[in-house]
This record gives C-alpha cells, sequence and structure tokens, in this order.
C-alpha cells in the first residue's frame, strides 16, 4: 500500500506549531484553553476529508466515524484515539526542523547549541540514519507526544475514506485533550464513541504495541507552621517549607524515577509550592503492581510520620488520590485486541515489540472503564524533552499498521 508520506509530514508539521500544554491546576475541560485551537482544527478537517458524523463536545473531544464498507454485518466498530495536549512542563508551539535522508551525525538544535541529539548516546537515532527525521528548533518541545499519533489517526482515516474498496467495520475517531495531566478521558462518554475495542496512538519505538501500563496514584502532602514575624521569631516560628523540604528529603532515593528503570516502580515529587506557614507537595506514584503501589503508599507516609516526630507543633496532612490502573488487569481477559494489532505490525513487515509502559496511557483509563485500547507505535522519542524527535519513515509505517488493523477486524472480528 502506498501512504501518503508527505501529507502526513505536512499534518504533523501544522499540528506541533500549535501551543497545547494542559495543566494540572486548570478546572476545566480542556484544562487550557489553547487546546481548543488544535481541536478545532481537526474537526474542520474531519469534514474536509469526508468523515462522517463530525463533531466537538463541550468537553473538547472530536469524534467523527470512517464509514464501513464491509458488507458482512458481523463486523465490530473500533476506535482509534490519539491527543492533543503536550506535556506541562516546557513550552509546545514548536518550530519544526525536517532532516531529510538524517546524515547519522549529531544534530545541534539552533536556537539551544546545548540541545544536542547524539547518535553515539542514542541507539535509536542511529537506526533512523537515511530517514527523514523531525526536531524541534532547541526551546520548545517538538509536540510528537502525541501530535505524532493525532497525525497518524488523520492520514489513516483520509485513506481510507479515499480507498473504499478496502473491506473494513465502522471505525470512530477520538481526539482528546489533557492526557499529559491524567485526566484525557475523564469527561467522555464511552456511548459517544460505541466501539467495542479501542487504540490509542501513543507509542514509541517501531513495532511496539502496549497492553501493560503503570498503576498510578497521586499523593498531595500539606504542611501547616506556625507563624511569627522572622525578626522575633526565635522558638516560635515553624516553618511550612522547611517541613516539606525535610519530607522529600526523607523519600528513599533509591526510589526514585532517576534510579529506577524496567520493572521498579518509583515515588517522585514533582511540585512543591507554599510559604513559611503553609505548603504543599505534590507527588506521583508509580508501579506495576498493586501491591508495590501500595508500598509507595507507605514510604510516602513513612517520610510524613518522619516529619511529624521531628515537629510535633506542625500539621502534617497525607491525601492520597487513584489516577489509572494496569491495563493489563482487564486485557489479560480477552487479549484479541492485542493480539490483533499483533498481527497488524506483522502485516506491515515489522516485527512486533511488547514493552510495559513505564508510564500511562488513556488507555489505561479506558480499559478500566470497559472499553479495552491498547497502545500503538508513532515512532516518537527523547519525549517530554527540547531534544523530542520523530522519524517520519516509522508514523508512515504506524499508518500501515492501522489499515491492517482494520481489515483484521474486518476478516476475524
Amino acid at each position: 500500500m502506498t501512504i501518503d508520506s508527505e501529507d502526513l509530514l505536512e499534518r504533523f508539521c501544522r499540528y506541533v506549531r500549535i501551543e497545547t500544554r494542559s495543566d494540572a491546576h486548570g478546572t476545566g475541560t480542556p484544562s487550557t484553553p489553547c487546546q481548543w485551537a488544535l481541536l478545532r482544527l481537526l474537526e474542520r478537517e474531519l469534514r474536509e476529508i469526508g468523515a462522517a458524523d463530525v463533531a466537538i463536545t463541550e468537553h473538547g473531544y472530536v469524534l467523527a466515524t470512517i464509514p464501513a464498507t464491509t458488507r458482512r454485518s458481523s463486523v465490530p466498530t473500533i476506535a482509534w484515539f490519539a491527543h492533543v495536549d503536550t506535556a506541562t512542563e516546557l513550552p509546545g508551539g514548536a518550530r519544526p526542523i525536517v532532516h531529510r535522508a538524517y546524515d547519522g551525525r549529531p544534530i545541534t538544535l539552533p536556537d539551544d547549541p546545548a540541545q544536542v541529539l547524539d547518535p553515539a548516546a542514542l541507539p535509536y537515532l542511529r537506526r533512523a540514519q537515511g530517514e527523514d527525521i523531525i526536531t524541534a528548533s532547541g526551546t520548545t518541545l517538538l509536540g510528537a507526544d502525541d501530535k505524532a499519533g493525532v497525525a497518524i489517526v488523520m492520514a489513516a482515516a483520509r485513506h481510507l475514506l479515499r480507498h473504499p474498496e478496502i473491506p473494513h467495520g465502522s471505525i470512530r475517531v477520538c481526539f482528546n485533550p489533557d492526557e499529559e495531566i491524567g485526566r484525557g478521558v475523564e469527561q467522555l462518554d464511552l456511548a459517544l464513541v460505541g466501539a467495542a475495542a479501542a487504540y490509542t496512538l501513543d507509542g514509541s519505538e517501531r513495532g511496539e504495541v502496549n497492553y501493560e501500563t503503570f498503576s498510578a496514584d497521586g499523593a498531595r502532602v500539606e504542611f501547616t507552621g506556625v507563624a511569627a514575624h522572622p525578626g522575633w521569631a526565635k522558638d516560635t516560628m515553624v516553618n511550612a517549607l522547611r517541613l516539606a523540604a525535610r519530607f522529600v528529603a526523607a523519600l528513599p532515593p533509591e526510589v526514585s524515577p532517576e534510579r529506577t528503570a524496567g520493572r521498579h516502580g518509583f515515588v517522585h515529587p514533582v511540585e512543591i509550592s507554599g510559604n513559611s506557614e503553609h505548603a504543599t507537595v505534590r507527588l506521583i506514584l508509580r508501579d506495576f503492581e498493586l501491591d508495590g503501589l501500595a508500598a509507595k503508599r507507605a514510604l510516602v507516609e513513612h517520610a510524613v510520620a518522619v516529619v511529624r516526630a521531628a515537629e510535633p507543633r506542625a500539621r502534617v496532612d497525607v491525601h492520597f488520590s487513584e489516577q489509572y490502573r494496569n491495563m493489563r488487569y482487564w486485557l489479560e481477559k480477552d487479549m484479541r485486541p492485542v493480539e490483533f494489532a499483533l498481527a497488524a505490525v506483522r502485516r506491515a513487515g515489522i516485527e512486533p515489540v511488547v514493552n510495559a509502559i513505564r508510564g500511562g496511557t488513556d488507555g489505561s483509563r479506558l480499559t478500566a472503564r470497559g472499553l479495552p485500547a491498547p497502545n500503538i507505535f508513532t515512532g516518537m522519542q527523547e519525549v517530554h524533552s527540547q531534544r523530542e524527535w520523530v522519524s517520519l519513515h516509522d508514523m508512515t509505517r504506524s499508518v500501515e499498521t492501522l489499515l491492517h488493523l482494520a481489515r483484521l477486524w474486518e476478516e476475524q472480528g
């Protein structure tokens, strides 16, 4: 099959130029107004390519249908998901740079020469020699996480709509906000999707299919000290910021993202805010298994106990919240959506790669809510950094995988 890779590239570059950072402190959905610009653009582009039932909800979910071409009545509806928001730590609104037929040498990003993509340190980049790769300019995210997924879904939808001779069932498309802050499908009515299975386009390495993610909790620790004028504070003031710092220092460093890999989870402080009277530390807790996640909660509680014992005049409160759960718990009960994804990758001429994600996807929440949703590769690399990049070759192969997946569900669904 011949994919229009130049259209795919143009779409991707168009999307990454739009700032779409989400914000965990935002109270609405989407959490930031800027996400609406891309969501409304996608709504318009879906109409332009001829999709049916195009709609955008009040919470920013863009939905559309690629009508079935099969004559079989038993083919289930599937859905393709991608999120429009980018990570909170760095600005988006990238200036994309296309490196045609990448020559294999280190790439210095022009707007910040300290940002270098060195193939000596990046084995996957070495593999991309000769391919067209896209980077940002050095001061922003590229936004391949997950605008590569958005562009791939759009390209696959466009291809099917232009080729009605390809037999497939009804396919629903959904673009959503706020995945990066764990609220991506929180306000989505699954009845509007109406699918038997779904796939998120939010993976990395070529051929990757994920059906296992971290389980995740959030924690908020509140420190209330004793206020006093600093000039006369001796033996009176209890500084809440110092308590917060003591708490963070009491967390075991070996259970941090900087020290863990593979199947080992972590406790990660992500924000400290406040003043000398009241301070808050926000953390994320991650583990693949629920007993491991419970152990991470115990580590937080122990660090809280250390602070309470050291300063009994202070008040320290800890609050835990469930974020998402390992989608393996549900998918392993019926592996057909995963098996079809692996078969589609093989039909695209790629050897599948099965990894457990050291993170989560919207698929974690979708699966737990009853819509099984494994994750499929997009090619994005070095995500959440200025060095983020993606290969157009990988994105094209992902489009091919989706097209084969549509046919597999028609043949076997």
